[in-house]
């Protein structure tokens, strides 16, 4: 028997957004696990996962379906682009208690491979900030620069995101409970901070975490 066409499919969808499990993916479709088996059992992907993904990632409809063309509409193929720069702003996350510094003003860009940023999310939402303070220590230090996949909003339990508290812009890995979002902290002489529904509603998930860098001086 030849390999599942779905499961050749989805392996494609992972490789362009870098989404790395079937859970994740139907979470992104906003569907059941159990969609995902059945698409599997019928070996036929719907077509509504493929216009959820165009609009989602402005993935390729015919390259979805081919693994033919350019991967991203109305873009061109990662072989004529090389590298992507990534702009870097002046304000600041914070892994702490502190507010943070606001200023939107570019200071500078990083490169990345056009491949490598294609299968972590859309380069045009990237942003790459510094990040202040301890909380997040070891994994994130104070100094450390991360980029941030503004597209990427939908809460992954365990993942690190930037999120918009009142007047602070923090850095943290969230997990959901019930009625109840929770900002945790890496390193454990940072309490977690417990937001009650009515509260976890009113932040702003400002994007998902998905590198990070050290400069050592």
């Amino acid at each position: 028997m030849g390999e599942n066409k779905v499961d050749v499919l989805i392996n494609r969808i992972f490789e362009a957004t870098g989404i790395s499990s079937q859970s994740e993916l139907a979470d992104e479709l906003e569907i059941n696990r159990s969609g995902i088996t059945h698409a599997r059992n019928n070996n036929k992907i719907p077509d509504k996962w493929i216009v959820k993904l165009y609009k989602k990632f402005s993935l390729n409809p015919q390259w979805i379906e081919t693994g033919v063309g350019n991967v991203f509409m109305g873009k061109e193929s990662e072989s004529d682009i090389g590298f992507k720069h990534i702009p870097k702003v002046a304000a600041r996350l914070s892994a702490g208690t502190g507010s943070f510094d606001c200023d939107e003003n570019i200071t500078d860009y990083l490169s990345f491979s056009a491949s490598w940023l294609s299968k972590k999310g859309s380069s045009s939402a990237m942003v790459a900030m510094e990040v202040f303070g301890q909380s997040m220590e070891p994994v994130i230090r104070e100094g450390d620069t991360v980029l941030i996949d503004q597209s990427q909003k939908q809460v992954l339990a365990g993942a690190i995101y930037a999120v918009g508290v009142d007047d602070t812009i923090l850095v943290k890995r969230l997990e959901k409970h019930p009625n109840k979002l929770v900002l945790c902290s890496d390193n454990k002489n940072y309490d977690p901070i417990y937001l009650e529904k009515e509260d976890a509603d009113k932040i702003r998930i400002i994007g998902k975490v998905i590198w990070s860098c050290r400069e050592y001086r």
